[in-house]
């Protein structure tokens, strides 16, 4: 066998970046400034989907609750969305095939790892005021402090009325943080593990040191911090027994390196693959099969509660779908999910050269190489994976391959050096083909993590493709 006829046997992995004409690149550099807004201005699960929708409605899709409440009929070509709870979204296009012949399915999550309050987070201590947290998802605690933080969330009133929160986003807020101890005085910190030097019930978060001018009272820099807040938002502090406000990484999603060939910002696991998936569910007309695109929440924390994937909230919202076409009974939803096909949409782990060692150099994803194909997640031998069908695997690699996507597989590093979970094992329980196909980071669950924007763009191309 000559060299020339060896090569071509041998599976090539394409750099995104060298096939780019100047037109593509203009298409590259266009997708991730519009994803780089959309980061800088959705850090929570509530921020996200109000963006979706605002797009959605925009794009011509209308609230599936219309079409129940007015009784009218679903058809082919119409495009609805449905909402959970202001923290879950699904988007269709309905297709030209009877809804049981199955659906193809992008599914993503868009919580992320941050620090929440806790129900009754005001204190002073010291003369300054404090916020107690709790962390969400897995973190690296120490990565947290000293770095300036936001305040995003939501607080309910007694009387029903929602009242938004957004500090630490403008040029004029001011931003909080986390404090560490001084190099000076941390011989004993130093001596603790990386997992042990900053402890969750120490994530407190500063946010004054000005007290009232009443000298009698108690609590004089709390109670200053009430007043201001009564002043702004009209809210007393039992409020905060019935609010959701996320600490998030304070400041704006920026391009990153000296060619700005990437993107860093906060919450990238997984909004980076629900913004292309939904974008990419934005071009999709008439299809074939009715086009789902499905945003979840709680991911991070296993997908449980009402707004996870665990819930009943895509099971009942394609139940609504085929009673609106006019073709309901429970045998044809069962076989509407189980004949679908989805692409588990999550990110994976880029290799990095200053940690050669937790990566199997052949099956680990790289910058610039396109979608990350997943067989399996999972960890202690591929617990909680759902393990791709080598059928679904082919069907895949024939569409990437016919559009001219770039994609590469890998696992999430070594065997034995641990791993991690996605919701594909969860829709697999319906009975149809998924798999893990996503977008490769560094600094996974940092605050501030790292993409390739040609990655970006041939996700949305991968995700495009498969839909169509």
């Amino acid at each position: 066998m000559n060299d020339k006829s060896k090569s071509s046997l041998e599976k090539k992995d394409q750099i995104a970046w060298e096939k780019y004409s100047e037109e593509d690149l203009e298409k590259v550099f266009s997708l991730s400034q519009r994803y780089i807004d959309f980061m800088s201005r959705c850090k929570t699960e509530r921020e996200c989907v109000e963006e979706f929708k605002a797009q959605a409605e925009k794009a011509g899709y209308r609230d599936l609750n219309h079409f129940i409440s007015q009784g009218k009929r679903l058809k082919s070509g119409d495009k609805v969305y449905a909402e959970n709870m202001g923290k879950t979204i699904a988007l269709f296009v309905i297709g030209k095939r009877p809804l049981e012949e199955g659906m193809k399915i992008l599914g993503a999550h868009i919580d992320s790892p941050r620090l929440d309050l806790k129900q009754n987070p005001l204190y002073e201590d010291a003369d300054l005021a404090l916020l107690d947290t709790h962390y969400y998802g897995g973190i690296k605690k120490y990565q947290w402090v000293t770095l300036p933080l936001a305040l995003h969330g939501v607080i309910v009133k007694k009387d029903g009325s929602s009242i938004n929160i957004v500090i630490g986003e403008d040029d004029n807020d001011p931003v909080f943080g986390v404090s560490d101890l001084l190099i000076h005085l941390a011989k004993d910190q130093m001596k603790k593990t990386l997992a042990e030097g900053v402890e969750g019930e120490n994530l407190n978060i500063l946010v004054g040191s000005i007290p009232i001018q009443d000298k009698e009272a108690k609590d004089r820099v709390k109670q200053n911090i009430l007043k201001l807040l009564n002043e702004k938002y009209g809210i007393v502090e039992e409020d905060f027994v019935s609010a959701e406000i996320e600490v998030v990484p304070a400041g704006r999603a920026r391009h990153y390196g000296l060619d700005n060939s990437m993107v860093m910002c906060y919450g990238q696991d997984d909004r980076v693959c629900a913004y292309t998936s939904f974008e990419a569910m934005l071009e999709i007309e008439n299809p074939e099969n009715t086009c789902v695109t499905l945003l979840v929440d709680k991911e991070e924390i296993g997908s449980v509660g009402a707004t996870g994937m665990h819930s009943r909230f895509f099971e009942n919202t394609v139940a609504e779908i085929a009673n609106l076409l006019g073709d309901y009974s429970e045998l044809k939803v069962r076989r509407a999910l189980a004949n679908s096909k989805m692409m588990s949409s999550d990110v994976s782990a880029a290799f990095d050269p200053n940690y050669p060692e937790v990566m199997e150099k052949k099956n680990c994803a790289q910058f610039g190489r396109g979608i990350v194909f997943n067989k399996y997640t999972g960890s202690r031998g591929k617990s909680e994976s759902n393990d791709a069908n080598p059928e679904f695997i082919a069907e895949l690699r024939q569409i990437m391959d016919e559009n001219n996507v770039s994609w590469q597989t890998a696992e999430l590093g070594k065997v034995d050096q641990g791993g991690g979970g996605t919701i594909a094992y969860i829709l697999a329980n319906y009975g149809m083909e998924v798999i893990d196909a996503g977008i490769a980071l560094h600094n996974m669950h940092a605050p501030w993590e790292i993409a390739s924007k040609a990655d970006i763009y041939e996700a949305k191309r991968a995700y495009y493709a498969f839909l169509r």
